[in-house]
């Protein structure tokens, strides 16, 4: 059998509702025949001054196959959230948005920012990211 394909990803997330970003890595960590490689900075391990965050979210954004964003309201009103998925269209990342359990709203920035939307669940966002993520 051959073995899995890899996928880097990074999850754009804001770290007060840093549940939901657990939650969608656990989704990742359970699925069957998927491999990945998180390139988030989760908040455990945050980064520094504005300019070393910008310097480093950019050398983690940089070879991720796909970004996720985490479709909560507060996405709205998040600058860093902002400022991820702005560099990651910048450089040609996908970005897949994730539809928080329970939301019936997505906010525009992620709506003009996404490539697909897809909703609370392992096996939508896994099928995402394979559909989404470059060939090899």
């Amino acid at each position: 059998m051959p073995a899995l394909r890899k996928y880097s990803i990074f999850i754009c997330h804001d770290w007060e509702y840093s549940t939901d970003y657990n939650r969608v890595c656990d989704f990742l960590d359970q699925a069957s025949h998927f491999s990945w490689n998180n390139l988030s900075v989760p908040e455990h391990a945050p980064l520094d001054t504005d300019d070393m965050l910008q310097k480093n979210l950019r050398d983690q954004i940089r070879p991720a196959d796909v970004m996720l964003v985490l479709a909560g309201m507060y996405t709205a009103y998040s600058r860093w959230m902002d400022w991820e998925m702005a560099f990651a269209r910048r450089i040609g990342t996908t970005i897949v948005g994730i539809k928080p359990w329970g939301n019936s709203q997505i906010p525009i920035v992620v709506q003009n920012n996404a490539s697909e939307i897809v909703g609370w669940n392992t096996d939508s966002i896994v099928s995402a990211i394979r559909y989404h993520a470059p060939r090899q």
